[in-house]
């Protein structure tokens, strides 16, 4: 894994970002019309770190929360995934952040989020007050555009843990364009850009990437960011597409096609996608599978209500991902599908 060959670390992998209270509807319906409201957790990066501990990997999470119940929740329950939290700081002055939304798809225009994050204890981190101790020792540091847009000190944050330095971690960076959280007069996307192209390894949707930047197809895609040694254009029901850098500068194309998956909760499916990659990249797994993995991760994701789940054992996970490529394209996964393994089932093949 480029950057990571000769690094002794404490971690496998370290993720930057805020982590929420998430309030997830008991029906279907507008946020005015649900009569009742189920705990759980959200956030990108703490999401990557709780799939790739429950995967096996030394997974750390940093961050920053209330002194609050809703604090004591998240880190309590980012712990039981099997993370390494002892960097989490508690703030004593602002609150943990939390959010309410809808059932429906993110895509969709039903779909309703209601964030109450506005000053929260995450969104006061800077380079001033996070362990950089902690966030560099370990063989990959995942960040996300989300961190960038929180306020101006989140932003000098990824902005310096992004630059050049000796001993670096793989930089991971997905660039989650949400437009509804930067602030008014500030440009986005274009941060978001020049972030990504400081990076190692970048994941970005084809749709964001159209949004953001007005950028059509993978390949207009690595021509906005020539920069990353590996670049990973997510591309819906048309799979992945992934551009790595070999030795001589020329890039080597991978696309792998998506799985059909019998969707219960379109949401989370991202973050378990670059779990599944980084998991993948981790174990030094050829291009197609380390695309495959996330393929796979997003699948146990999108087959549960939340934002969250345990993925496929690890063997079964390998089984699949080695299929023909004839065969991948006959998989079809449903709830469930994840302990087929445990219980000597087969997914179906249609």
């Amino acid at each position: 894994m480029p950057g990571s060959a000769a690094r002794t670390a404490t971690a496998d992998v370290v993720c930057l970002g805020e982590s929420m209270v998430t309030f997830l509807p008991s029906q279907p319906g507008r946020l005015a019309d649900v009569p009742s409201f189920g705990r759980g957790i959200g956030g990108a990066e703490s999401n990557v770190a709780c799939a790739l501990a429950a995967a096996g990997h030394r997974a750390k999470w940093v961050g920053r929360v209330g002194a609050d119940g809703f604090g004591d929740h998240l880190v309590d329950t980012i712990t039981g995934y099997g993370v390494d939290t002892s960097a989490v700081r508690r703030d004593p002055d602002r609150p943990t952040g939390i959010y309410f939304r809808t059932a429906t798809d993110r895509a969709t225009d039903t779909h309703e989020v209601a964030y109450y994050r506005a000053g929260s204890a995450a969104s006061a981190m800077s380079p001033r007050n996070v362990p950089y101790e902690d966030l560099l020792d370990t063989r990959v540091l995942h960040l996300s555009g989300i961190t960038a847009a929180l306020s101006a000190d989140c932003l000098a944050l990824l902005h310096d843990l992004t630059a050049p330095r000796d001993g670096r971690p793989l930089i991971s960076f997905d660039v989650n364009h949400r437009p509804g959280l930067w602030r008014d007069g500030e440009a986005g996307p274009e941060v978001l850009l020049d972030l990504a192209r400081r990076s190692d390894l970048v994941f970005v949707g084809e749709d964001e990437a159209e949004e953001a930047w007005d950028v059509h197809g993978a390949e207009a895609v690595r021509a906005a960011l020539p920069e990353p040694d590996v670049l990973v254009v997510k591309r819906g029901p048309d799979g992945a597409t992934v551009f790595s850098r070999a030795a001589n500068g020329t890039d080597t194309v991978t696309t792998v096609p998506s799985l059909r998956v019998d969707v219960v909760a379109a949401v989370g499916a991202g973050d378990a996608f670059a779990a599944g990659f980084l998991s993948a990249t981790l174990r030094d797994l050829p291009v197609r599978d380390r695309a495959r993995h996330g393929h796979l991760m997003a699948a146990a994701v999108l087959t549960v209500p939340g934002d969250l789940t345990g993925p496929p054992p690890r063997a079964y996970a390998d089984r699949l991902a080695a299929l023909d490529d004839e065969a991948w394209g006959t998989l079809r996964l449903g709830p469930g599908w994840t302990a087929a393994a445990g219980a000597n089932e087969e997914v179906r093949v249609t």
